[in-house]
This record gives structure tokens, sequence and C-alpha cells, in this order.
């Protein structure tokens, strides 16, 4: 039987919901230009969520910072770590570029992706820790 910590819990919530979080972001960046492409009537009223990107990216920072150095504590492994914080600069440059929609939601996608991988690597690899420590 395997008996997890608090803060192995904590780190273990956080990872979910930063995957969470990034596929959530994920659609909204493909899912909102398809929907306003279809709409076109209402197309000029809905703005384009700027707020709502520096809102989730706000959010990811500090989530998927306190998760990923967690595992990196436990686990000892640079690759999420650093998939992680390669994603979450992505998301940045797509805040900084959001006048260039294109620009801004393919460099939005792939920080989502990115951040989303490394949470995934990072809760498999506490896992394997986890299991081979028992």
């Amino acid at each position: 039987m395997t008996v997890q910590t608090p803060g192995a819990r904590v780190e273990g919530i956080l990872d979910g919901f930063a995957v969470c979080a990034s596929f959530a972001c994920m659609v909204h960046c493909l899912a909102l230009p398809l929907v306003l492409a279809a709409l076109p009537a209402v197309a000029d009223r809905i703005g384009a969520g700027e707020g709502f990107h520096a809102a989730v990216l706000l959010i990811a920072l500090p989530t998927s910072a306190l998760a990923l150095v967690g595992g990196w504590r436990r686990h000892r492994a640079f690759g999420p770590l650093v998939v992680g914080i390669a994603g979450l600069l992505l998301m940045g440059f797509g805040l900084v570029f959001a006048e260039t929609h294109t620009l801004e939601t393919g460099l939005t996608v792939a920080g989502s992706l990115l951040l989303a991988a490394a949470h995934i690597a990072n809760w498999q690899r506490r896992s394997s820790v986890r299991c081979h420590a028992g």
C-alpha cells in the first residue's frame, strides 16, 4: 500500500489542474476563431479575449511553478521542468503578440501543449518514484 504525503497530494492536484487549464486554453484559442468565423453577424461585437489570456497566464504561472518544481524535488528529472518553462514562455509571448492574431494563437497553443505535456510527464515521473519507493 502506498501512502502519499500531503505535499505529494497537493502536487498531484496542481498537475491535474494545470493539465485541465492548458486544455481549456487550447480549446479557447482554437474554438474562438472558428466560432467567430461561423458567426460573422456577431464577430465584430465579441472581443478576442486578451483579458482571458492574461488571466489564464496569471493562473498558470504559480500553479505550474509549484507543481513542476515540487515534482522536480521528488524525481529530480529536469525534462518536465524545462518543457514547462518553455510552454509558459510561449504562452507569455502569445500575450505579447496579441495584435497579430495568427502568431498569438500559434504561440499560445504551442505553449499550452508543451505545458500540458510537462505536467503529464511530471505526473508520470512522480508516480513511478512513488511506486519504486514503495
